[in-house]
């Protein structure tokens, strides 16, 4: 277990100093292809997509027609055509999520994900033949895909270069000390993209989007009901932990892990009092940070 959590902590902070890879080859891959597949695309999630070149990548969310988050992706585009990337933990698989959209369209939809491998790997010079496309699916340094069958190859020509390989689980810890909100976990599909302050992955001027209307009448109410905040804490605390502001409960951590001798947490609370004292019903205060 020592050994375990020391490892740990090396892959973080070699992932902090742009000196190490992830294997994220459990996301699902659904290639999108077809004459219409930019235009349609574009006319379902919040991003933009049409001044996306191959070799570009973009985050964007799919909602319902009410504006909750259905799917948090990474659009890569691809010679092959538009290749999505969702993290296997979200509750619906997007290629279900899109096919009834499909329709009369030129789209196809395929899912790849036992066929292709693809990591994030540093902005270095690698003497690795995959396909590249940026930013990663982890938002830094390089998206690299390749079939499944050379995965091996990839990781073992990264490693030669002195790049370390980072475990999931280093690269969750260092999300939530980031303060960085997940989908789902600490935001679920009843959550509006305010809430996890993901407004900045949606393109306003483009025109449509599923859910559009419904995004537009929260900017107009001023903001959404509920609010992820990145909070402290110097004793233990976990997921789950009810969380409470004045005499009455607000909300609950969503994420937790130890750092330097205390806790990063992620709460979601009551918009209300997203700024105000926090504490556990266990009596634990919450410090609010930037």
């Amino acid at each position: 277990m020592v050994e375990r959590a020391q490892a740990v902590r090396e892959q973080i902070m070699a992932l902090e100093e742009g000196r190490a890879f992830v294997d994220l080859s459990g996301m699902r891959k659904i290639l999108v292809a077809g004459d219409d597949a930019e235009r349609w695309l574009n006319d379902l999630l919040t991003a933009g997509l049409a001044d996306l070149r191959v070799g570009d990548a973009r985050r964007s969310l799919l909602l319902t027609p009410t504006g909750r988050i259905r799917a948090d992706l990474h659009v890569a585009r691809t010679f092959a055509g538009f290749l999505l990337l969702q993290d296997g933990r979200q509750p619906h698989p997007v290629q279900e999520l899109l096919a009834p959209y499909v329709l009369s369209s030129a789209v196809s939809l395929s899912d790849r994900t036992d066929g292709l491998a693809v990591l994030a790997a540093p902005d270095l010079p690698v003497e690795a033949e995959a396909e590249r496309f940026r930013p990663s699916p982890l938002e830094w340094g390089v998206g690299l895909v390749v079939n499944e069958a050379r995965r091996g190859e990839i990781a073992a020509a990264l490693r030669s270069t002195a790049i370390f390989e980072a475990s999931p689980d280093a690269v969750e810890v260092r999300r939530i000390r980031l303060g960085r909100p997940r989908f789902p976990g600490d935001l679920d599909q009843d959550s509006l993209p305010a809430e996890g302050n993901l407004e900045r992955l949606i393109d306003l001027l483009k025109g449509c989007f599923l859910g559009q209307e419904s995004i537009a009448k929260v900017r107009n109410l001023g903001h959404p009901p509920r609010a992820v905040v990145r909070l402290r804490a110097d004793a233990p605390v976990a997921h789950g932990d009810t969380v409470i502001s004045g005499d009455q409960q607000t909300g609950k951590i969503t994420s937790a892990v130890t750092e330097n001798g205390g806790w990063a947490v992620l709460a979601r609370v009551r918009w209300e009092d997203r700024d105000g004292d926090l504490r556990t019903s266990t009596g634990i205060y919450l410090h609010h940070l930037d």
